[in-house]
Parts: structure tokens; C-alpha cells; sequence
């Protein structure tokens, strides 16, 4: 009698987490997981600092090979095989060994998508360069490394001032590069309110970063194959590399051929358990739609935190337990350099949008005690409604130490705790660590002055 059946599509985060919690779960069930790129199980948030140098093998940022899923776990993990089409009547996919060339059906019982995202990339004149980068996957930041120690460049532009922006531009800063950001917006960091993205565009050109602001990419010039210059829609910028750092979509072509339906930015829709509309499949990470906590509507974020957790949620379904997923919050962090950025829940944009009635505080503190030595300088930002106090959203500037300090603000929403209760918060204090208030506190004592 054949074995009950796992098809996993996608070898990373979610896919991955998925297979290994139904492996401990259910020691009979057959387990293969399909991934088109060369690797498993990798860090996608390290790429920036392998290619800075600051890790210096892509092997550290692998958690396990396909090998080690074999051997150690039961699952049998393929990489450079690519799903092409899901029957979800028939229940099989057809796949592609992107080595041999070889097609073939394979039937499954329980089916999981963890496809991902794509780096966004407009078709304009001159995209196909060799040179222009975008950042997403293991192989990807492999290319990017190898291409700076072969080819030397000199100039570098990023294109997008969202995370991997920053990240990237600190990578080339480190790599002794002359840097240039363009970004649609007036201040990098659209996640951010203006006043807080205006810090880290100060950031940005304290460290050497040429930024240009409210300009949008229209070309790329080529000198023969390979990039030399970025066109905006108010300049040429020399360019012996190019990264785009515009943002990820869905990878949801595959499921949106296979009839299953999509929601926000075109992510596979999910319910809490991560089962897709579609009956057998399972879905979860950088290519499913989310639920956010604050503002209680549809949110697509793409984030390994995320993806992990979710894929867990999917494997204790698919092997017959029962767990859901209750949403997201949109907590990130990020540097560049010595500058630390960190944001969760909602900013004035998404409130105004629902409508709601809120207040902001914004205060200017030190990381420690402002004695201590090493105290640097944080901006902490609260949102809270109007009259009830309870948290919106919180954004974090500052240097080293800042960063972090947003999981209370996240743990604190995640709870609907108000701006009273942060003040009244046990938090640790010593000099060498925060002031006696934090200022996590005092943005909150602040905000309920206003409330």
C-alpha cells in the first residue's frame, strides 16, 4: 500500500519548516520537497552581510542541506527541480529537473506552496544588463559577491529605500564603494513616517551615501553586456553595479494558475491554519497573503520570522493536529552602519486611511545612561488612539542599542495594551543599558499627556 504523500514546493523558510514539523510529527508520511535554486535552508537576511565580507562563507548562512534532510530526517529535499503546474483535481504536480531536463507527474495526498517572493523589477530599457541585481535568494547574493571581486566596480546604486536598500548600501559602503541611493519618496523608509524616515536619510548621508530623493528609475545605459549608468527621471548616475531594492511581490503565478485564489499585492489567500481555498493545499511565507493585528485587514509583509512561524502552523495541520496563526504586526529592524531602524504595528498613513482618531509622540533620548560611556542617541515614535490610549504602532531610530527595544512595543500591541500600561511596564534598568526611564517609557508618559 503506497505511503501517504507530502509535496512541498519551496525548499527555504516556510517549505522547509513545514516538512520538518510534519516529519516529527508523522514518522509514516512521505516527504518531498521540491526547490528550484541550488539551496535549502538558508539565511535570506544574512545575504547583505556575506556580501558586505562580514561573514565570509555562503555555507554559514545554510541551517541544513538537502543531504542533511535526508539522512538526519527522512525528507527527501531536491534542488534545481522546479514545480511548472498543480492539478489540484488530479492532485499532482508536473516538475522539471533543471539539470536533465526530465518532466514528470508526481501525485501528492497534502500539497504545501512555499514559494516566496520575487525581487520587483520594471521593464524598462537596458533591465537585462549584466550588472543590475536583484536580492532575494542564497544564489542571488552569491552572484552579487561574486560579481564584486571579479569585476571591481567602483560606483554603486541602489535602486529603493526599504530594507534591503539600506542594507545594501551598507554592504557597498563597507566595501569601500562610492554609493548612491534613489528612492521614489521624500525620505527613505516609506514604512516610516516622514519625520522618522527623514532620520535615516540623515543617517544615510552621514555615512557616506549619495541619496536622491522623489526621483523614479526610467533606464539603465549599457557600455557592451554589462551596466554603466542608472537613468532617473531627473538624472544619469554613473553605475558600475546596480541593485534594486524595490520592494517583492508574491511568487503566485503558479497557484493563480492552478485556480487557487489570491488576495492583497496577488498573495495566496489563507485561512488561520495556512490552508489555501482550494482543498489539500496548504500555503505559508513570502507568498500568502497575512492578517494584520492592529488595523484587523488583509497585509502582505515579507519576512523570515514570518515565513517560519507560519510554516510550523502548516506542518501541525497537515499532520492532523490543530494550531492557527493570529496575524502580524509588521515588526522589523534594520542598520546601516552604526544607525539602527526598527517600526511595528500601523504609521499616520495606515490610521488616516481607517479613520481613525489618533495621537503621536515623538522624544529624543540616549541608549544609556547619558554618563555612560557609549550612549548614543534614539528617537522613539508612539501612535495611540485618541481617548482610549491603546497602541497603534511604534517606530525606533537611533544607534547601537535602539533597534531592539521595539520588541515591547510589539509585545505590547500584540497584547492591545494602552500607553498607561507601557508606563506602568517592570522593564529592566541599569546604566550601562538604559537611561532609568527608557525611552520606550518615556515616549509613552509623553503620548498619555496627550491622549
Amino acid at each position: 500500500m503506497a505511503r501517504e504523500r507530502l509535496v512541498v514546493i519551496g525548499g527555504d523558510a516556510a517549505g522547509m519548516s513545514a516538512a520538518s514539523k510534519v516529519r516529527r510529527e508523522r514518522p509514516d508520511l512521505e516527504i518531498i520537497a521540491f526547490e528550484r535554486g541550488p539551496h535549502t535552508s538558508y539565511s535570506a537576511c544574512g545575504l547583505p552581510y556575506y556580501i558586505a565580507g562580514m561573514v565570509d562563507k555562503a555555507e554559514s548562512l545554510i541551517s541544513r542541506t538537502p543531504e542533511k534532510f535526508r539522512e538526519k530526517y527522512d525528507i527527501d529535499a531536491r534542488v534545481l527541480h522546479e514545480v511548472m503546474e498543480i492539478d489540484p483535481v488530479e492532485r499532482w504536480v508536473r516538475v522539471l529537473n533543471r539539470s536533465s531536463g526530465k518532466e514528470w507527474r508526481e501525485f501528492y495526498d497534502h500539497l504545501m506552496i512555499a514559494v516566496g517572493a520575487n525581487p520587483f523589477c520594471p521593464e524598462i530599457p537596458g533591465s537585462d544588463a549584466d550588472g543590475i541585481f536583484g536580492l532575494s535568494t542564497l544564489a542571488s547574493g552569491i552572484r552579487v559577491r561574486r560579481d564584486l571581486e571579479e569585476h571591481r566596480p567602483r560606483r554603486a546604486v541602489i535602486v529603493g529605500g526599504g530594507y534591503i536598500g539600506l542594507e545594501m548600501a551598507e554592504a557597498m559602503i563597507l566595501r569601500g564603494l562610492e554609493v548612491s541611493l534613489v528612492t521614489r519618496g521624500a525620505e527613505v523608509m516609506e514604512t516610516l513616517d516622514p519625520n522618522m524616515g527623514a532620520l535615516v536619510s540623515d543617517a544615510l548621508e552621514d555615512v557616506g551615501v549619495t541619496l536622491y530623493r522623489r526621483e523614479s528609475l526610467e533606464a539603465f545605459e549599457q557600455k557592451g553586456e554589462r551596466v554603466s549608468a542608472v537613468i532617473t527621471d531627473k538624472r544619469t548616475l554613473p553605475a558600475d553595479i546596480a541593485i534594486l531594492g524595490m520592494g517583492v511581490r508574491p511568487n503566485s503565478a503558479l497557484a493563480e494558475a492552478a485556480g487557487i485564489p489570491l488576495g492583497i499585492k496577488g498573495g495566496i489567500i489563507v485561512n488561520e491554519r495556512m490552508q489555501t481555498e482550494t482543498e489539500g493545499i496548504w500555503a505559508a511565507g513570502d507568498c500568502v497573503a497575512s492578517h494584520h493585528l492592529v488595523s484587523r485587514r488583509p497585509f502582505y509583509i515579507a519576512l523570515g520570522t514570518v515565513a517560519n512561524k507560519q510554516g510550523v502552523i502548516a506542518g501541525t495541520n497537515i499532520a492532523g493536529g490543530y494550531a492557527t496563526f493570529p496575524g502580524v504586526l509588521g515588526t522589523a529592524v534594520s542598520k546601516i552602519c552604526r544607525y539602527e531602524v526598527a517600526r511595528t504595528g500601523l504609521h499616520e498613513k495606515d490610521l488616516k486611511e481607517l479613520g481613525l482618531q489618533f495621537i503621536s509622540s515623538t522624544i529624543r533620548s540616549r541608549t544609556r545612561a547619558g554618563y555612560y560611556p557609549g550612549a548614543g542617541a534614539i528617537t522613539v515614535k508612539v501612535l495611540a488612539e485618541k481617548g482610549s490610549g491603546r497602541l497603534l504602532g511604534g517606530q525606533i531610530v537611533g544607534e547601537e542599542g535602539a533597534a531592539k527595544r521595539i520588541d515591547v512595543l510589539a509585545t505590547a500591541l500584540q497584547a492591545e495594551m494602552t500607553v498607561h500600561d507601557i508606563v506602568n511596564l517592570d522593564l529592566s534598568y541599569a546604566p550601562p543599558y538604559s537611561p532609568v526611564w527608557d525611552p520606550v517609557q518615556t515616549a509613552a508618559r509623553q503620548a498619555v499627556k496627550e491622549v
